[in-house]
């Protein structure tokens, strides 16, 4: 009944085929919906997890809890925050998989070879890859969903089921984030919250959860991906044609964009690494890919912004962080040095 409905909409008369979705537009609007629910869910948890370290830290060095200036503390909500949830909602909907999965890729691609290249700063740099794995996310879970229910005879029913589960969740982790912004250090010295007590207890292991959490929906995104690549293509000589120039090329971007993130502040490389990446695919596709992909690439453009620069707050207040991090290091470091000095000149 669904499909003979959509059959009257007037997209493929008035539309040429390249502008037009790959799958049914219900589907594809609540593919979208999941995968902008997840980043809703990513972005209140990074919010949450940098707000408990702060508090973390100021407990234990109470004579600088009076200088830090929380500035992380900020969130989207009302019209704004709606307002830009649908519009992730719709560039996720109409971004198809092809290019979604290729953005899945890259974006594994260059988290993989940055996490090898860290070293010691580890921990910072992936809370800066959470932060910009936002839009990358969605495209996971859009290329997931889509693999995974390809040719199902009832696929908007299981579809509005996890867009149902997913709003649920989001929704779930906002209340949370609001809860713990405004009542947690309350709760935390009176003990008298569940909710805030489980946080002081046991929120140390937010981090790796996430962090595994993220690591198991790319890497089903991965698998996903490649093989809806590889469906498009009709030999292995069309699927050799592609693959070559695109392992090469973004190969030498990854390496630029490291040696970028090191030189340039930590926002102002964020957003010079999203316009070399996607500008290096939209050259690509201009010269192997169609028409779809590159007018798909130029609204990843958009989606990306809408992710990345509502939450910029995020990446400065993981910058400053590990700065203030690395600053009571030195001191701690500096003092046992003294001490141990001044032991030897006891003796």
């Amino acid at each position: 009944m669904l499909s003979f409905i959509t059959s009257f909409l007037p997209t493929s008369y008035f539309l040429p085929g390249w502008l037009t979705l790959e799958t049914n537009p219900l589907d594809s609007l609540l593919q979208g919906l999941v995968a902008a629910c997840g980043i809703s869910v990513l972005r209140s948890l990074m919010r949450l997890l940098l707000f408990l370290e702060e508090s973390w830290s100021d407990t234990n060095d109470k004579d600088t809890s009076s200088q830090r200036t929380p500035s992380h503390q900020r969130t989207q909500t009302g019209l704004t925050g709606m307002l830009q949830f649908f519009f992730v909602t719709g560039l996720l909907a109409v971004v198809g998989s092809r290019v979604a999965s290729l953005v899945v890729l890259e974006f594994c691609l260059r988290g993989v070879s940055g996490w090898v290249t860290a070293g010691p700063e580890s921990r910072k740099f992936l809370q800066q890859l959470l932060v910009q794995s936002q839009f990358s996310l969605g495209c996971a879970l859009s290329c997931s969903l889509h693999f995974l229910h390809e040719g199902a005879s009832h696929r908007w029913l299981c579809l509005l089921l996890a867009a149902a589960l997913s709003w649920l969740l989001a929704r779930q982790a906002s209340l949370l984030l609001h809860h713990v912004m405004a009542l947690y250090k309350l709760h935390s010295s009176q003990r008298y919250c569940g909710i805030c007590i489980s946080l002081l207890t046991s929120g140390r292991c937010l981090f790796p959860m996430l962090c595994r959490t993220m690591i198991i929906t790319f890497c089903v995104a991965v698998v996903a991906a490649i093989s809806i690549i590889n469906h498009h293509f009709l030999s292995a000589t069309e699927a050799l044609r592609f693959w070559t120039p695109l392992t090469i090329c973004y190969t030498l971007l990854v390496v630029y964009m490291q040696e970028e993130q090191h030189r340039l502040p930590g926002s102002q490389a964020v957003l010079n690494t999203v316009v070399v990446r996607l500008g290096g695919l939209l050259v690509l596709m201009l010269t192997v890919g169609r028409w779809t992909d590159v007018l798909h690439i130029l609204m990843c453009f958009l989606g990306e912004a809408s992710c990345l620069i509502p939450t910029m707050d995020l990446l400065d207040a993981a910058s400053s962080q590990d700065e203030e991090d690395f600053t009571d290091y030195v001191k701690r470091e500096h003092q046992q040095r003294l001490r141990a000095k001044e032991k030897e000149h006891q003796r």
